[in-house]
């Protein structure tokens, strides 16, 4: 699938997608919605004034790709502190994700939610008479930026349960047998790594 976004003139983006591509991105994106979690939509009756001044969780996710894609602020894998130093760090990461992990879990959900119905309305465009089997998906520039946030997420949950690590890209993993019941989503985070690159591209100045 070599499909890659192309600026549009005065802002914004456009890519090219088949019937394909479309049902995998959409499948991609709906995944990622349920990894993240139902919203935090103010309930009929309750004052909405609740949502924002509730308090989020203050340890990590236990699910890895969550954990990915809500770190700790301090500390964390990979930085040498010391006893007193890393106590410090927990308790600071823990207060700072209490106020902020609700917004970032509500903002990574809108993210994605916009690929879904980006997706939806293309199809819906084909369905009433476009050529078949392919078209063409115009982002505004915010639509940019909430399709490049969500790009980045798809492939940071994907590339956790690759296990791939900062120190490697998962070159490796493109040598694997098709046999392997791990090549189709090797195939797909290498996919949405170009998709990310060519939208990146499409929102410098």
């Amino acid at each position: 699938m070599a499909g890659h976004f192309e600026p549009l003139p005065g802002g914004g983006a456009a890519v090219a997608l088949d019937d394909v591509e479309i049902s995998i991105l959409r499948s991609l994106a709906v995944q990622l919605l349920e990894l993240i979690g139902p919203g935090t939509e103010p309930v009929e009756g309750h004052d909405p004034l609740d949502a924002i001044f509730a308090e989020g969780p203050t340890k990590p996710p236990a699910d890895p790709a969550l954990a990915r894609l809500f770190p700790d602020a301090y500390g964390g894998p990979g930085r040498k502190l010391g006893a007193d130093e890393e106590v410090a760090a927990q308790a600071a990461s823990a207060e700072f994700r209490r106020f902020t992990e609700n917004d970032l879990r509500a903002r990574k959900r809108e993210d994605a939610l916009a690929v879904v119905r980006g997706l939806d309305a293309l199809a819906g465009a084909e369905a009433e008479g476009a050529e078949a089997g392919a078209g063409v998906l115009e982002l505004s520039p915010e639509q940019s930026r909430q399709w490049l946030g969500a790009l980045n997420d798809l492939r940071l949950a994907i590339g956790t349960r690759l296990e791939v690590t900062d120190e490697d890209d998962g070159g490796e993993l493109l040598r694997l047998p098709d046999s392997d019941p791990r090549k189709p989503m090797v195939m797909a985070y290498f996919w949405l790594g170009g998709l990310q690159e060519t939208l990146v591209e499409t929102l410098m100045p």
